[in-house]
């Protein structure tokens, strides 16, 4: 029977000494059971024995009425202590699974009290192995080619991976099995396209993809764990053009970063990014931002570089239909009086038409008959921190705003000539 933990043999002759232990133990492998070539007999042939990474052939500890004492108050931690008499030593064990901990010492236990063998899941006492003893790798960092591991696959306990400078024309599918991954960055790299199954990596965290080339963000990952646990994602120096509909489920993201792209756009919903708390979208191709843009709490905002438009509101986008027909006036009424909807319900096309609404400045919905202009906005209303726009100091930006009705077109025009004289 083998177990996984961190051990501290310690004396306790120490403190006769004036010394004592280090206080913290070192990744072990503890197995229970014979040395090799020994026959079946009495409990007087099995041993308790701990590898290390500097022992791996390990030290063995006679078990069958050796042990002095079982300190197991803190066993649903991990930890115990096995006393034993000859040496005086204390076996402390530390950051083990519980459940097998339990398993272990019970094992122990029987065989101090010379349970017959038969009974016992004794194991064959030999040197563990490198990979059973040494500590769990958590961070990689690669940063050429040549040093991207191509014949063997990456620790399945790393947190951080770095593959950066690599040449990667795709993701590599063992990274995706890399369960406890938390930060991943493959900036510097030939990436055109992301594949859904980055969504399985659960822990993830931070996604950095600076410098690729990519053209899209599939909206299969805006659907996926990656909505519970992204919060840092770095698209920035790509080729995208715009972001998903659904890109706007993140909605634990912190920090984004798309500047050097060729976007024409912000996502609609961007308002629904309630963490969002660094925004940058510097040269890019936006001519406007998303009437939901008004929605943002952040703290640092950079969209220098995009040429945007000079807002004229008197110069309207008219969309409307009169009389409206039945399919706005439903619509209007499933938003207005915030009615469930589901594909259960309605067919998938009127679902997404429902979830990109507008939203007029009386606070009603719209959906495909509505009035549309642009008006300027400082941008400190939306971060506290703004980066100039433009050369000349400015940190106005036009944004869309929307209008269910001529009624609310005219109300807003009549104060917006009052206020301009």
């Amino acid at each position: 029977m083998r177990l996984q933990c961190e051990v501290e043999v310690v004396s306790r002759l120490l403190p006769t000494c004036g010394l004592r232990g280090r206080g913290r133990g070192t990744r072990a492998l503890l197995s229970l059971g014979r040395p090799p070539g020994r026959t079946e007999g009495g409990g007087n042939g099995i041993y308790l024995m701990v590898c290390t990474a500097r022992d791996r052939v390990g030290s063995r500890y006679k078990v069958q009425e050796n042990i002095e004492r079982f300190f197991t108050r803190f066993v649903d931690e991990g930890k115990a202590t096995v006393r034993l008499r000859e040496p005086a030593v204390d076996v402390c064990l530390s950051k083990a699974n519980a459940s097998n901990l339990r398993n272990f010492l019970s094992a122990v236990r029987l065989a101090h009290q010379g349970t017959d063998t038969g009974a016992l899941p004794l194991s064959t006492l030999v040197p563990a192995k490198t990979s059973e003893v040494e500590k769990p790798k958590a961070k990689m960092i690669i940063t050429s080619r040549r040093d991207y591991p191509l014949t063997k696959n990456f620790p399945y306990s790393l947190e951080h991976l770095q593959a950066s400078y690599c040449k990667l024309a795709r993701i590599d599918t063992r990274v995706l099995c890399l369960k406890k991954l938390r930060k991943l960055d493959l900036s510097h790299n030939h990436i055109k396209q992301l594949p859904a199954t980055i969504g399985d990596l659960t822990c993830l965290q931070e996604l950095i993809l600076h410098d690729n080339h990519l053209e899209s963000f599939s909206g299969a990952l805006c659907n996926s764990t990656l909505q519970k646990s992204l919060q840092f994602l770095d698209l920035s120096q790509n080729k995208m053009k715009a972001l998903p509909i659904q890109f706007c489920q993140l909605r634990e993201l912190v920090n984004l970063k798309l500047d050097d792209n060729v976007l024409i756009r912000l996502p609609f919903k961007i308002g629904q990014l309630h963490h969002l708390r660094f925004l940058s979208a510097a040269r890019n191709k936006l001519p406007f931002l998303p009437s939901d843009f008004r929605k943002l709490c952040l703290e640092n905002l950079d969209l220098f570089g995009n040429p945007f438009e000079q807002p004229n509101p008197l110069v309207p986008n008219i969309q409307l239909k009169i009389p409206l027909t039945l399919l706005e006036c439903a619509a209007r009424a499933t938003l207005n009086y915030r009615i469930r909807f589901g594909g259960h319900l309605l067919p998938s096309h009127l679902c997404e038409d429902l979830e990109v609404a507008k939203t007029c400045q009386c606070g009603s919905a719209c959906l495909s008959s509505f009035i549309q202009i642009t008006v300027t906005m400082n941008l400190h209303h939306v971060a506290h921190t703004v980066v100039l726009v433009d050369n000349m100091g400015g940190t106005e930006a036009p944004i869309i705003c929307y209008f269910c009705s001529l009624a609310c077109y005219s109300q807003f025009l009549d104060r917006y000539l009052q206020s301009n004289g």
